[in-house]
């Protein structure tokens, strides 16, 4: 089903690296203009054909000039997070507001800002289908803009060890997502969440490098345990991730919104 997003634009935040690489490079495939972002420009260049953007989340002014720079678009991926190893006694005050303005905030900022654009993509597509007589084909009855938020397993969802402020960021973005959702359900644009388990990745790397050298065990030991936690004895792939974000950014998935959607290799059952 090549060119399932022929003729959408796309954004996707993080895409230099993991889940968010994974799903620009997908997007790409499939047929999207995508803007990839990063903080690490250099890290774009692994997304070929890709309008390459450096673009801090944090940062309210550079996120309103993007918007103004991209205008309408008709999918937003906000893949931007960190994940803070730590119970309540090893979260500072420090800890608790970075994670929660790049996991939580940072959607809201690019939300907001591209939101009007995407409402007015939205609207353009529904009386362009009324001008020509509302033709009753798959496409002109299920064209709508999607807004993707990458959450996580270990959230409302579930409880994780050590996973304090990002479990509470995590469910901030499922609650983020489904009042999104409802606010906008009649206008044309839809929101769904995406939880993964232990998925593959730099970051994923950088913690296990990180536990093994604050415990004493090896990171062999350290990836053996996250890969036991996991019921399918094996760890996630971003590409997997990817494939899931592609359905929901397609007009294949018209008539889901508010959802929220694990791919986490069966951990939260």
């Amino acid at each position: 089903m090549a060119g399932r997003l022929k003729g959408k634009i796309a954004v996707v935040t993080a895409a230099g690296a993991g889940i968010g690489r994974a799903i620009a490079q997908a997007f790409v495939a499939e047929g999207a203009t995508v803007w990839a972002t990063d903080i690490n420009r250099e890290a774009l260049d692994a997304v070929p054909r890709a309008k390459r953007v450096k673009l801090d989340v944090l940062s309210d002014r550079q996120v309103v000039r993007f918007a103004e720079k991209v205008g309408g678009i008709d999918i937003l991926v906000n893949a931007a997070g960190y994940v803070h190893q730590g119970t309540i006694f090893e979260t500072s005050d420090k800890d608790w507001d970075f994670s929660f303005d790049l996991n939580v905030k940072s959607m809201h900022r690019m939300t907001k800002a591209l939101l009007p654009g995407m409402l007015a993509r939205a609207t353009a597509a529904k009386s362009n289908e009324a001008a020509a007589g509302a033709r009753e084909d798959f496409a002109s009855r299920n064209r709508t803009c999607s807004i993707i938020n990458i959450s996580s397993g270990a959230s409302s969802i579930k409880g994780a060890p050590n996973r304090y402020v990002y479990g509470a960021t995590k469910a901030a973005v499922i609650g983020l997502t489904k009042a999104l959702a409802v606010d906008f359900i009649a206008k044309g644009v839809r929101a769904n969440a995406i939880c993964p388990g232990t998925v593959q990745s730099p970051s994923l790397d950088q913690r296990i490098a990180s536990l093994a050298a604050s415990t004493g065990k090896s990171e062999a030991d350290v990836r053996a345990m996250f890969v036991a936690r996991q019921p399918m004895g094996r760890l996630g792939t971003a590409e997997e991730v990817a494939m899931l974000a592609v359905y929901l950014a397609s007009d294949e998935s018209a008539f889901t919104t508010g959802a929220v959607h694990m791919v986490d290799g069966g951990w939260t059952l």
